[in-house]
């Protein structure tokens, strides 16, 4: 095992995952320390479950919110928290075992490589993903690049990233929105608004079946409806900044 970082933080978001969420730590904690897990209004015990894995687990950290209030602001409670720690950078995991635990090293010495960049998986999906879920989020990913001038970002919804702490605070500090589902597309536009450099890596993705533990929180209107309404608001800003976009994309091609 690594040991324990102080600069580097996993984040692992948590609703009602069930106990897979207790194997997707154990797993975590071989291949990173310290880990903190948003308990974001969980009610099917999960939570109870991963505080008693912390009390024998001095580097897990188990925050819960009352009220289940969406990816983002679990993420933002974290973020707030590992802050306020000296932390500097953090990567989110989601809680269902789709990422691989075993890349977590990797995503973070590239971040320790280049402290200033964002770190953004590119998901390899194999035969256990649904179709719907690999083509859709293909709309996403186009608007995402527009709205970014082809930065280079080449997934926008995937959730395995590692984030500099300080430029993912602003970027939430200056939005009431990404606090749902769409939290994982709007921030890495902001991002890329605000000039962090975007480096990708391939990342293989696993869906795991009812009968493995799976579970998936996607409801394919209400997050459709969201990330519909997101991308038509990240448009009118990407208009504005135009100019700005112009500049930075002719600067890195020089």
């Amino acid at each position: 095992m690594n040991s324990i970082s102080k600069t580097h933080l996993l984040l692992i978001p948590s609703y009602n995952t069930g106990a897979i969420v207790v194997d997707v730590i154990k797993a975590a904690l071989q291949f990173w320390q310290p880990i903190y897990v948003i308990v974001d209004g969980s009610d099917d015990g999960s939570a109870e479950l991963l505080e008693k894995l912390a009390q024998s687990e001095a580097n897990l950290k188990v925050l819960k919110h009352p009220e289940n209030q969406g990816k983002g602001s679990a993420v933002y409670t974290g973020i707030k928290a590992a802050s306020d720690k000296g932390y500097t950078h953090v990567l989110t995991m989601d809680a269902d075992g789709q990422h691989p635990a075993n890349l977590i090293s990797k995503m973070m010495k590239l971040s320790v490589e280049h402290p200033n960049a964002m770190i953004l998986g590119e998901p390899i999906f194999d035969e256990s993903a649904p179709a719907s879920r690999v083509h859709g989020r293909k709309i996403s990913n186009f608007w995402a690049n527009l709205e970014t001038l082809w930065a280079g970002i080449h997934d926008s919804l995937f959730g395995f990233r590692v984030y500099p702490i300080k430029a993912l605070l602003e970027v939430m500090d200056e939005t009431r929105f990404a606090r749902r589902f769409d939290f994982d597309p709007e921030v890495v536009v902001r991002l890329a608004w605000k000039g962090v450099p975007i480096i990708n890596t391939a990342v293989p993705v696993r869906y795991l079946s009812a009968e493995e533990g799976g579970v998936s929180q996607f409801r394919y209107l209400r997050d459709n409806c969201l990330l519909t309404a997101m991308h038509i608001r990240l448009f009118f800003g990407f208009i504005v900044r135009i100019p700005v976009l112009l500049w930075h994309h002719l600067k890195s091609l020089s």
